[in-house]
């Protein structure tokens, strides 16, 4: 039989054995803490962003888009029916979209994905809303039974057209206003890089 001082000994052994192998083997374990990524934690209502010009242009520009497509769908009867089915997509896809804008600008959203060149995608969005809701307007006023619905379709429609219009000017103005800061950062990067690199010639006349 083994004695108890044996079997201590070959504990000892076996615990350095497990040591220096775990220690040669490639897969060590981390110690480095994991950061949990509370990213619904971050998420908060930006109330300056609604109290602000583009904000409220938003917001006018998704109550009176839903109050268009509300009125075009009461429309029971039409033929032709081809400019209320205009109306209905535009100002059904107008809504949708804006709306998701909104959340996004309200909720800081945009920030989290800095790929995007948000001021460019507004932009666009607006351009085109402004667009099609004009021409679809302009096709219903002039394809149209008359009808109480119809005529408020139309006027929420040239109502909306010109909240649009005003919207896609502001949003020319930051686009442009937001390209000329980062012409000027980058002007700036090169003419610091630039004045670097001189110096280090400088330094170094050998080089020269």
């Amino acid at each position: 039989m083994r004695t108890t001082e044996e079997t201590e000994g070959f504990d000892g052994e076996a615990s350095n054995t497990s040591m220096i192998s775990g220690a040669s083997s490639p897969y060590q374990p981390t110690t480095e803490p994991v950061l949990s990524r509370n990213v619904l934690g971050a998420i908060r209502c930006d109330m300056e962003y609604l109290r602000s010009y583009l904000g409220i242009l938003k917001a006018v520009e998704v109550v009176l888009a839903l109050i268009g497509f509300i009125c075009i769908e009461t429309i029971m009867m039409c033929s032709p029916c081809g400019g209320v089915y205009f109306f209905e997509f535009v100002s059904c896809s107008a809504f949708v979209v804006t709306g998701v804008l909104l959340l996004i600008f309200c909720l800081n959203l945009h920030i989290k994905v800095p790929q995007v060149n948000w001021n460019l995608t507004d932009l666009v969005n607006t351009a085109a809303s402004t667009f099609f809701f004009f021409l679809s307007s302009l096709v219903l006023a002039c394809i149209n039974h008359n009808t109480g619905a119809e005529i408020a379709a139309v006027t929420f429609g040239f109502l909306v057209t010109g909240v649009y219009g005003l919207n896609t000017f502001l949003a020319v103005r930051r686009w442009r206003r937001g390209n000329g800061c980062q012409g000027a950062a980058q002007t700036s990067e090169y003419i610091r890089a630039r004045t670097a690199s001189r110096g280090e010639m400088e330094a170094r006349p050998e080089l020269a």
